[in-house]
Formats: C-alpha cells, structure tokens, sequence
C-alpha cells in the first residue's frame, strides 16, 4: 500500500458552515455569518458590518426558538468531527490527519490551521463538505484558508466540488430508496431536492451552483425513475432568491393531487438546522396542511457510502497532487 506522508506531515481540513452550540451563540453566529460579503452584499462594504449586526439582532430571537425546537444548538460540529474522525481511521494506513475548520463559528477555520501549523503539517488537502461549487459556500471557506495560510510552508490542494462523485451519487440513491420504501403508494411518490438558495445576481454572474446541482440531480434521476422538482430554501434577505422557495413548491404540488412527497435535501451532507427545523418541521406542518405527506432522506451524516466517497476524493487529489511518497 502506497504511504503519502511521513510522521502526519499530510493534512485533510474538512470545511463547513458552523452553527450555533448553544441559544446564546446564536446572535453572534448570525452576526458572523451577515457580515460576509461573499454570502451578501449589504449596502456599501462600510455599512456590512453595522448592518449585520442589526439584521443578527432582529433575527436572533426567531432564530433561537427555531433552534430550542431542535435541542437548543446546531449538531453540525458534532457531526462533521465524527465524519473527521471516520474519515481518519480510513486514511490511517497513510498517516494522514483529518481536522475541522468552520467558516462561522467554532471551530474556525483560522484557529484550526493554528493547530495544523503546530502539528508541522507540510501537505494540506482542503475538502469543503458542500459537493456544489459556489462563491457563497466553498469559495468563501476555502477563501478565508487561503488567508490565513498565507506566508505559512504549507502547500495547498483544494478540492472544490463533487456534484456527480459515484459513491456520493450511490449514497444519496440508497437513501432515496430506502425512504421510498416506506411509502404508502411508491408509484405515485415525487421527488423533491431541496436546496440551500442562492441570490439570483451570483448565479448571473456565473456562479456554477445550479448547474453543479443539476448534475447531482440528472444522475440521480436518470436510475430512479419518479417524477422530480427542485426547489430552494433557507432565504435571506433583502434580494432577488433562485426560486422557487420549497414552501411554494409544495402548494404547487398540492394543487396537482400529489399525496406523498420525499425531501431529498441534496445540497447538505450533515444534519442541522435546514433538515431537523426547516423540512421535518416547517414544511412538513404546511405539508400535512396540505394533504401532503412529507418524507425526508436521511442526510448523510457518518453514512459508510459517505465517508468511502470522501476517503476517494482525498485519495485521487494525492495521486492528482503528485503527492505520493512524502
């Protein structure tokens, strides 16, 4: 078996979103998250900040109900360091260590790379746990590494997205299926992926997001044969969204007698809060007000299927990298 590091010289970082781990953090969070330009431009640069204080401040107490439904913080550390570490144990023939580097909240992305330069990683592979390519996603994490990377002996391999990876495709299908079969009427099911929305002006400005989520979806689709729609959720404000929202996805679907719709929430790979409060709790009330019975896939988590595919996509940008035999 080929060896790429010696002594843990070779590094993985996986990059995520963060969430709040308690109700207090929940207004900082927002005020992280707000005063990124890459996410949303809010007013003139001078005004981001002060504005996004505001918006933290008048959004944070139905922000934290939303949360308490859910436990009272977001699971999303917890998750991606148990797929960090399941990751780990696949890539420990090779010596390598898998971190964590959160865009918005604990950890950060800039406190994790402290840890990585302490540890004398000379090899970083970037792996943003979004599969779709998009400047307010991947490209705000992997520009906030590359910022504090800067000066630091590390090279750098990014890996910026994974819309049609097999194993990812095969998870997700599996998934599918298995919510399927515990359907009441399999035949008359439609398929709803859901996904994080975007502001219109990024995908007009060539953002790849839509098209990266196509590919996931025309994959997918081409093996299951069920009717399917592609809606968006988690809106922000005040700009022109990619629609349409889920919410009014569902009103359409009610008004063609669709009864059972599965919620593939295709642009998340870990449970938070746009699965366990957005779907299995908002849209599944409008649903069932609706006449409509709403299914969610599991969401990938720690799945097997899940952690061989990111074990694969670090193995190929090592080989891609000519990192081998470090």
């Amino acid at each position: 078996m080929l060896s790429y590091s010696v002594v843990n010289k070779t590094g993985v970082i996986l990059l995520n979103l963060g969430g709040p781990d308690s109700l207090k953090s929940v207004r900082p969070f927002l005020y992280n998250l707000f005063s990124d330009r890459d996410i949303i431009r809010l007013g003139p640069a001078p005004l981001q900040k002060p504005l996004a204080f505001l918006i933290s401040l008048l959004r944070s107490k139905k922000s934290r109900d939303s949360y308490r439904l859910i436990g009272g913080f977001s699971p999303l550390r917890t998750i991606t360091e148990a797929q960090a570490s399941s990751l780990e144990e696949r890539l420990r023939p090779h010596g390598i260590t898998v971190y964590t580097g959160m865009r918005y909240w604990h950890p950060f992305i800039e406190d994790t790379v402290e840890e990585i330069k302490r540890d004398r990683i000379t090899h970083l592979i970037a792996l943003p746990l979004y599969p779709h390519y998009s400047i307010a996603t991947s490209g705000s994490a992997i520009k906030k590494l590359e910022e504090v990377l800067r000066g630091a002996e590390i090279k750098l391999k990014i890996i910026k997205s994974w819309p049609d990876h097999p194993l990812y495709i095969r998870a997700l299908k599996e998934n599918i299926l298995k919510t399927l079969n515990t359907t009441e009427e399999p035949e008359k099911v439609h398929l709803l992926f859901s996904a994080h929305s975007l502001p219109v002006s990024f995908i007009e400005k060539g953002d790849p997001y839509v098209d990266e989520l196509m590919k996931t979806i025309n994959t997918l689709t081409s093996e299951i044969k069920l009717p399917w729609h592609l809606s968006y959720q988690s809106r922000s404000g005040p700009v022109k969204w990619l629609s349409p929202s889920t919410e009014e996805k569902l009103r359409e679907l009610a008004t063609h007698s669709v009864k059972e719709v599965i919620v593939v929430p295709v642009s998340f790979v870990s449970d938070h809060i746009e699965t366990l409060y957005e779907i299995d709790i908002y849209y599944r009330d409008i649903a069932s007000g609706l006449g409509i019975k709403l299914y969610r896939t599991e969401s990938l988590n720690t799945n097997s299927l899940f952690i061989d595919a990111l074990y694969n996509i670090v193995i190929n940008a090592l080989e891609d990298s000519g990192w081998k035999g470090l």
